[in-house]
């Protein structure tokens, strides 16, 4: 196996210059850098992360755990991803992203191995089978997502519960007494997702309906929602990829939006503005709840003190797709 001092050797500097220069905690000129980069190449070194930790030392890097499972909408999770690696990057870490569905088993060898610091956890549930595990690792972690009994973590979401009403209220006020909301896939509500469950609790409207994603499933709905509730002006549609396939099956069902049908969706803003009728929408926060839950994990490493839920309030901006009840 090749050693540090074997890369030292190779690059004519001592071990620690070495050790500097690969963790990048001291600053090392550009060309004894590039020396100590051409030696690791060369004689195929790789660090040790569990030695590395039992020295006392720190990877440098945040696991990031999200089960790109059934109902997931990648686009969406991308965006997540992308603010927790601009966030971890800003504190000088780099992040390792953890995507199967393993769960335990995964988050158990990141911290049995020394691979990352600290956990960002995602897609979790009300019951979420990873959180004995999360409580009783030294590792600290965030959960990005509210589980049913948060004690003993550490929590950053949106109140999707807030949420929920906050579409309500809005539509309530421009007049609708008949609204149903459209949810995510099935899966979704099987699996007791976090979100999903609280913003169903916070839509005060009796009618809730989970729902597909494709064009097929967006028809479907249309015409189940029309003959189930004729009296039916607003909806409330919390599924991303539906959006714009709804809007095309209500109209292609004579419904005119927001003339017939008053249309509030859930996500983040571009998703909402970029729809084909700009939609009025309660913004899913994916950037500042990624950049959160990373500031959260940094305080936690430097044992500093930390809330144990952050919920972020819910904001509605008015777009192109909601309007008065008609007549």
């Amino acid at each position: 196996m090749v050693k540090i001092t074997d890369v030292a050797r190779r690059a004519g500097v001592s071990p620690s210059t070495v050790s500097y220069a690969l963790s990048g905690k001291r600053p090392i000129s550009d060309e004894t850098r590039r020396r100590v980069q051409a030696a690791v190449r060369e004689l195929g070194y790789r660090t040790h992360a569990r030695a590395r930790g039992a020295a006392g030392g720190r990877s440098g890097v945040l696991a990031l755990a999200v089960p790109m499972r059934s109902g997931v909408h990648v686009p969406v999770v991308t965006q997540f991803a992308v603010s927790v690696v601009t966030a971890a990057r800003a504190h000088g870490h780099d992040v390792l992203l953890l995507t199967q569905g393993e769960g335990e088993k995964g988050i158990g060898r990141v911290a049995e191995t020394g691979l990352a610091d600290a956990l960002v956890v995602m897609d979790v549930q009300l019951q979420d089978p990873r959180l004995p595990l999360l409580r009783s690792l030294p590792l600290p972690s965030v959960l990005i997502g509210v589980p049913a009994e948060p004690d003993g973590l550490t929590c950053v979401d949106l109140d999707f519960g807030a949420a929920g009403e906050l579409c309500v209220d809005h539509l309530a006020r421009l007049g609708h007494r008949t609204v149903a909301l459209v949810g995510s896939p099935p899966e979704v509500y099987v699996r007791r997702t976090a979100f999903a469950r609280r913003l169903v609790q916070g839509f005060t409207a009796s009618a809730v309906y989970p729902c597909g994603t494709d064009r097929d499933a967006a028809r479907a709905m249309a015409e189940r929602l029309l003959r189930e509730q004729p009296a039916l002006t607003g909806v409330v549609v919390h599924n991303e990829p539906l959006l714009d396939p709804l809007i095309d099956a209500f109209e292609e069902l004579g419904m005119r939006i927001p003339e017939d049908l008053s249309f509030t969706a859930v996500c983040p803003t571009p998703v909402a503005a970029s729809a084909r009728i700009p939609l009025t929408s309660v913004t899913v926060p994916s950037a500042e709840l990624g950049t959160r839950a990373v500031h959260l994990l940094i305080r936690k490493l430097s044992g500093a003190p930390v809330p144990q839920a952050t919920l972020l309030p819910p904001r509605l901006t008015e777009r192109a797709s909601t309007g008065p009840r008609p007549a």
